[in-house]
């Protein structure tokens, strides 16, 4: 069985490289749940999460662009022809550090916003 290279991203965590099997199963069980595929990025790659973690009250983990909050543990994975693949050293870099800063969501009367929470302080961004 062959396995493949991805960002395992946690909730309240940094991204970390892991090689899971190349299976429904593992990716499943590396995000606890039935799993789904988006592709927001021009890049040959995926996000794989939970299909139904918001459903099932997984914690938020990160913002999704400026449009959504990703919940639970997700993945993401390089592209093949017709399957997930591993992802290049290039393209770990690039979303290690998109991803890198851990985030909290916090709601309030004038709305939902986003506590990037860096090094040398939390970064704000309104959704």
């Amino acid at each position: 069985m062959e396995a493949i290279k991805v960002l395992l991203i946690e909730p309240m965590k940094q991204p970390r490289v892991a090689e899971i099997p190349d299976t429904l199963e593992a990716l499943q069980k590396a995000v606890g749940g039935t799993i789904q595929a988006v592709y927001p990025w021009e890049d040959p790659v995926a996000i794989v999460c939970a299909d139904e973690g918001k459903l099932q009250g997984f914690p938020p983990n990160r913002m999704l662009e400026d449009y959504d909050i990703l919940v639970g543990t997700f993945l993401i994975t390089g592209l093949g022809e017709e399957n997930f693949a591993s992802l290049t050293d290039d393209l770990i870099r690039k979303y290690t550090e998109k991803y890198r800063w851990p985030e909290a969501f916090v709601r309030d009367e004038n709305g939902l916003f986003c506590l990037r929470l860096k090094d040398d302080g939390i970064e704000v961004h309104s959704l």
